[in-house]
């Protein structure tokens, strides 16, 4: 039997969000007027094309609700079931995209994964949630590349990076920072005993250099031979770079490009976004302890969620919900994961906003 009220408290939400779209369109409006002024910004483009689809994604699916509901009138339940389940995916994609308004949210973003304690068990667990994060974002339509890795003693990585760049990106991705833990059978060990590892997940928002300002005299850069996989040039030129912030003590490394220009470049960008990352924590707090620590250091008391092999259960302990679909979510579909944590956390911050008198 389809719950027809599902529908009609969707109509319900998307009347809510009125006075969002309404900012947005008028902002969409400004920018296409500054627009003819200035064909070649390249970040105002960015933005208008953002704000463009979210307009029309509200319009269509704000027309396909109201569709449905004069459809349901006129069709019995059997005809109107394919239908329901469109339109309330619909909704569902698009109503989380209405709770990512925060200062960073339409960023890009960059995620370093880091295996824990516990040899190749952590390694091989860190590999699949890399790989699990590159599966996510290609289902998003975003674009990504694995800017480092190092590779584990064995199998898996010890740590990663990955550049995620999309629409919403550290929005959508922010909810994965913390500590991630496996509990499964280990295939390495021979007694095939139980075994639980940790990996830690950073998510920072890729920051434009022009909103933070750092001065030459608080870095010290130091530049050293490449190691690791690459080309003959990579690997016989002091093209590395190391970059420390002195006043912070930030350190950032990029070793990927063929020259240390490139290199310094792209350093230079992860700690712009580190600094403005820290900024913001600074200016809220709360925002930070929601994410569960948005440097997670790999503590048992971080961890944000569990895969438990054996169950082929995932539990999610911030808002404690548990799912038996593991291979599913392994295989990049953690929308059944985010989409419930992104609410809970908006209602948090409402709620929080309103006993401050902020709403």
């Amino acid at each position: 039997m389809l719950d027809y009220s599902v529908i009609q408290k969707a109509k319900l939400k998307l009347d809510a969000i009125h006075d969002l779209v309404v900012s947005k369109k008028q902002e969409l409006e400004t920018l296409l007027k500054n627009q003819e002024q200035d064909w070649n910004n390249v970040e105002q483009n960015k933005r208008i094309k953002s704000l463009q689809e979210f307009v029309d994604e509200f319009d269509m699916v704000d027309h396909d609700i109201n569709d449905f509901l004069e459809l349901t009138a006129v069709c019995s339940e059997a005809e109107l079931a394919e239908e329901y389940a469109r339109v309330k995916k619909q909704f569902d994609d698009f109503y989380v995209k209405t709770l990512l308004v925060g200062k960073y949210d339409g960023c890009n973003c960059v995620l370093n994964i880091t295996a824990g304690a516990g040899g190749t068990e952590a390694q091989d667990w860190a590999e699949m949630v890399m790989r699990m994060m590159c599966r996510f974002a290609e289902q998003q339509n975003f674009d990504y590349e694995i800017t480092d890795v190092e590779e584990g003693d064995g199998a898996g990585v010890k740590g990663a990076s990955i550049a995620v760049n999309g629409v919403n990106a550290y929005g959508i991705f922010k909810s994965e920072a913390g500590v991630h833990r496996l509990v499964r059978i280990s295939p390495f060990d021979a007694n095939k005993r139980r075994h639980t590892s940790f990996v830690a997940v950073e998510v920072i928002p890729q920051i434009e250099k022009t909103e933070y300002k750092v001065d030459e005299k608080d870095l010290r850069i130091d530049v050293y031979r490449a190691s690791g996989a690459g080309g003959q040039h990579i690997n016989k030129t002091d093209s590395a770079i190391r970059i420390t912030h002195l006043p912070t003590g930030i350190v950032v490394e990029c070793q990927d490009e063929r020259s240390q220009h490139q290199n310094r470049a792209r350093a230079m960008g992860v700690l712009y976004s580190r600094l403005a990352q820290l900024e913001e924590d600074k200016r809220n707090a709360q925002a930070t302890e929601m994410r569960h620590s948005i440097l997670a250091s790999g503590d048992h008391s971080d961890r944000i969620r569990t895969y438990n092999f054996p169950q082929s259960r995932i539990t999610d302990h911030r808002i404690n919900l548990t799912v038996y679909r593991l291979d599913e979510v392994l295989g990049g579909d953690l929308d059944l994961m985010l989409k419930p944590v992104i609410e809970e956390f908006k209602a948090e911050q409402l709620a929080s906003m309103a006993s401050q008198g902020a709403l």
